[in-house]
């Protein structure tokens, strides 16, 4: 078994063991395709016999990575050092993508009377997120294979800083249609950053690490949605004085567009392809079985074929819908029953990410230690119902620190389950695109975050929170119950342990 101890690689620089075979005369060959998500081709041999001339293996195809000079080694397994570096970028720009998506929301009536528009438009400044990733992923997703993870990221924190900058040109009441614009950019760069937490975990970290540091990545987000709660309703008082109100607007568009800007210029000096020799079995497995013939679209047919799979992409929506549409919904709701508290209304939108970034973390270290996908995610999704129907039947007794115990409560399983989503998947999916997978996912999740959305702000304008909350608890219930009938078939893992001699 190749030792994969990040400790002990980075302490003797080399491997103790071929990832490919212990045979000296089996080599990949240099110029395999460095793509981790192409699925096995059947003239691709996974383990050349000893006579195999290295022309007979894997040959570079128009996957591979542009612009990689360096030839990897895949008979190395090394992690790097950079690895953390290239996850934290990753997680900053998606922080700040994050705020972005949530800044309207968070203070929902402030922008309604500030560019007199209705409720419902506000919420549109978050759907759009949702609506643009639909249409935008299958091409995203194509451009991430042909392009590689360097070229998306560019582009991702590049879109991000060009939306940021342009609202501050929205100062005044009549130019909505230019925060609109600013806005439809800004979840443009999204679909450039969602599917990427599994696929740099993959591509950059050791087989007892790609959980936790796809929690990293995740954690990013639900940070920037956090901060997002928390800072506008600091930086944008209530204030009937429309010059004021857009002063105070301003600085915080001022400092989102300078933060989006200085991430730009990290992703430019510190994000790389990947790194110069695999970092687990599993993703030396994925370059050599790299195949010329891959078709895209068999991909996504084989995804769809994959019971197990089609069960996870349904429950995960339902899940991460609910959650948007709770994040969109909440100053509305909390001041519905608490007028006047706007600031607490994003404190207790604070409250639910923080706990849900503490058992986003927590479940990536269980998940490395133990490999318990199937039981975890389970789990977490019980708890996330239980957590919702609590934080329904108190969000009105008029007390507000026990809003804030339940809200923490829900969140720490709500927003903790959505890198548990991820993993899984890749899990159930190996060899294929962790690209696709986590794409597919986030679909799955702006679908019902719509439709959640819009169906529950117009039962809470209608009929109450509680019927409202209580339509989201019906669907949580939904999705726990098919949770139990997903197989946990983990193929990453059967890769990673699969010794080489016994195949």
């Amino acid at each position: 078994m190749v030792n994969e101890d990040p400790n002990q690689q980075e302490r003797d620089g080399t491997p103790s063991q071929s990832a490919l075979g212990e045979n000296p005369s089996v080599s990949a060959h240099p110029s395999v395709s460095a793509h981790p998500s192409v699925s096995i081709h059947p003239s691709v041999s996974v383990y050349p016999s000893s006579s195999a001339h290295p022309s007979t293996l894997a040959q570079p195809s128009g996957l591979a990575h542009p612009g990689s000079s360096d030839p990897e080694d895949l008979s190395v397994i090394k992690v790097s050092k950079r690895r953390w570096a290239v996850v934290l970028v990753f997680s900053c720009y998606s922080m700040c993508n994050a705020f972005q998506w949530i800044q309207y929301g968070s203070i929902n009536n402030i922008f309604m009377n500030f560019y007199g528009v209705s409720a419902f438009a506000i919420d549109w400044l978050s759907m759009c997120y949702m609506l643009t990733y639909i249409p935008l992923l299958l091409p995203v997703a194509w451009l991430l294979e042909k392009f590689g993870l360097r070229t998306i990221a560019l582009t991702g924190s590049a879109l991000n800083c060009l939306g940021a900058w342009v609202k501050l040109g929205s100062l005044k009441p009549h130019l909505f249609p230019v925060t609109v614009l600013g806005q439809v950019i800004c979840s443009v760069a999204q679909v450039f950053i969602l599917g990427m937490p599994s696929r740099i975990a993959s591509v950059w970290f050791g087989a007892n690490e790609v959980s936790t540091a796809c929690s990293i990545a995740v954690f990013g987000n639900q940070l920037g949605i956090a901060i997002g709660f928390l800072v506008p309703p600091v930086l944008v008082p209530n204030i009937k004085d429309q010059d004021k109100l857009a002063y105070h607007i301003s600085i915080m568009f001022y400092i989102i567009g300078g933060v989006a800007t200085l991430l730009f210029i990290l992703v430019i000096i510190v994000f790389k392809e990947k790194p110069k020799h695999p970092p687990s079995r599993a993703q030396s497995l994925s370059y050599a079985l790299a195949s010329p013939d891959v078709s895209y679209l068999s991909s996504i047919v084989r995804l769809f074929k994959n019971l197990n799979f089609v069960l996870l992409v349904i429950t995960y929506g339902l899940n991460a819908g609910a959650f948007y549409a709770l994040s969109t919904l909440l100053n509305r709701m909390v001041i519905l029953h608490y007028p006047g508290e706007e600031v607490n209304a994003g404190r207790i939108g604070l409250t639910i990410v923080i706990a849900g970034m503490l058992g986003a973390v927590i479940s990536g270290i269980w998940l490395d230690r133990t490999k318990t996908y199937k039981e975890t995610t389970l789990v977490v999704y019980i708890m996330t119902l239980v957590g919702m129907v609590v934080y329904t039947v108190t969000l009105n007794l008029g007390y507000l620190w026990v809003v804030f115990i339940t809200a923490g409560t829900m969140g720490f399983f709500m927003t903790g389950y959505l890198p548990l989503g991820f993993e899984f998947a890749v899990e159930l999916t190996y060899p294929e695109s962790e690209g696709m997978s986590s794409g597919l996912l986030n679909v799955s999740a702006q679908v019902f975050g719509i439709i959640f959305t819009i169906s529950q702000g117009q039962i809470i304008d209608n009929y109450g929170t509680l019927p409202g909350n209580i339509f989201l608890c019906v669907f949580l219930t939904l999705g726990a119950a098919l949770t139990a009938f997903i197989r946990a078939d983990l193929r990453r893992q059967k890769a990673n342990k699969e010794a080489p001699e016994n195949v």
